[in-house]
């Protein structure tokens, strides 16, 4: 097909380049080669039992016809009272809508609240979806960058310069991918108040890896911090990261009512409903006590920790330490290698895989995941080492 035929929207969409370097991995690897991948986005383990068995039962009793575009009725009760005991958020049943992944929760709100030059201000490093998803409903993203040497901390001032009269939205990522950092409640406050100051800006607050938090942190909910401003707050969350349901592609977008009408209204033109018996499992998800995520999170600390203490005997990179999720954003010692080309050289000379800084906003930075086995972990770390050793003559 030539380019001719392409709409502008769709010529303005980047490829995944993370999805290209998994193809290039399991190419190398289906030939033989030793693969080390610590790019996975994706817990390494299956969802729980319960969810399973929620699963299959529905599946058994026949729950598998077309349901409501805002979501099965059960399950949004569900992620209500989960938002309001769990959360601290005051909020009702028709705030809340379900999604396909929490995605589509994000593509939903800035297809329905976007005009055409709306500006959305990104924090970098980021989600590598946020500008693209920005980008097809008109809006023009404006990066805000972040430093590992102040632990990614938003600088407030130059938050309030890239403000302007076209500022629709500010994205809030917490805890944060690519980078593991938690904001504190302390931080939430200043940005709250700057959103205050400005009537027409709203805050999309992403908080689906809320659950996989290093002992002794704690996550916060804007909404439940600013409830003066939750009108302008949109919580985006959904089951993939916590309760390693990736393949469910179950999400949900909770903020206030005309709004998760309108997404609905789109949900029903676009995608229809989310998979039925699927939210069935997501509903067992939530019936869960805390025990699970005390078992999960011991065992992601003593990954990360194990990364960082890895990534620490490393010479020239810097890096801020991650306190959530599954990640680490490391500092590659200077720029004259772009972290493209580092990947692909680590890929092909060590057989390592990692995902270069330049798609979550900084190109000497890359993404190393600790979803993975602690050989694994170990393993990836060697083969950075020579990597960066071998690229930057060390």
């Amino acid at each position: 097909m030539s380019e001719e035929i392409l709409s502008r929207r769709a010529l303005s969409i980047e490829p995944s380049l993370t999805l290209q370097i998994s193809a290039k991995a399991k190419e190398l690897e289906a030939k033989g080669r030793d693969i080390c991948n610590l790019s996975a986005g994706e817990p390494d383990f299956e969802a729980p039992n319960e969810v399973l068995k929620a699963t299959s039962d529905a599946l058994s009793k026949g729950f598998t016809k077309y349901g409501p575009a805002s979501g099965d009725i059960d399950l949004r009760k569900s992620i209500t009272k989960k938002l309001q005991e769990k959360n601290n958020i005051d909020i009702g049943l028709d705030n809340v809508m379900i999604t396909n992944g929490a995605k589509q929760a994000i593509y939903n709100l800035f297809q329905v609240l976007l005009n055409e030059g709306d500006e959305v201000i990104i924090p970098a490093p980021y989600w590598l979806s946020y500008p693209q998803i920005v980008k097809l409903a008109g809006g023009k993203p404006i990066v805000l960058k972040s430093h590992p040497e102040t632990s990614f901390k938003i600088d407030i001032q130059e938050l309030c310069s890239k403000i302007s009269p076209r500022t629709k939205f500010i994205i809030l990522n917490t805890p944060n991918n690519p980078t593991g950092k938690i904001l504190e409640k302390k931080e939430l406050i200043e940005i709250a108040d700057i959103v205050r100051q400005n009537k027409n800006i709203n805050i999309l607050s992403d908080e689906i890896y809320e659950c996989i938090l290093e002992k002794g942190f704690r996550h916060y909910s804007l909404a439940s911090i600013a409830s003066d401003i939750k009108n302008r707050i949109f919580t985006i969350n959904g089951f993939a990261k916590g309760w390693a349901m990736t393949g469910w592609r179950v999400g949900y977008l909770a903020g206030r009512e005309d709004v998760i009408k309108a997404s609905s209204s789109l949900q029903s033109q676009s995608t229809s409903n989310v998979c039925s018996f699927a939210q069935k499992g997501a509903i067992a998800a939530l019936q869960m006590g805390p025990e699970y995520f005390e078992k999960i999170n011991e065992i992601y600390d003593k990954r990360r920790n194990l990364l960082v203490n890895g990534l620490n005997k490393i010479k020239n990179i810097s890096f801020s330490n991650p306190n959530g999720a599954f990640y680490a954003f490391p500092k590659l010692p200077n720029n004259s290698i772009s972290s493209i080309d580092f990947c692909k050289k680590a890929i092909d000379d060590f057989g390592l895989v990692v995902v270069p800084g330049i798609v979550f906003g900084d190109d000497q930075c890359i993404r190393i995941s600790c979803a993975a086995s602690h050989q694994k972990i170990i393993d990836g770390i060697e083969r950075l080492q020579k990597s960066i050793y071998k690229y930057y003559q060390l």
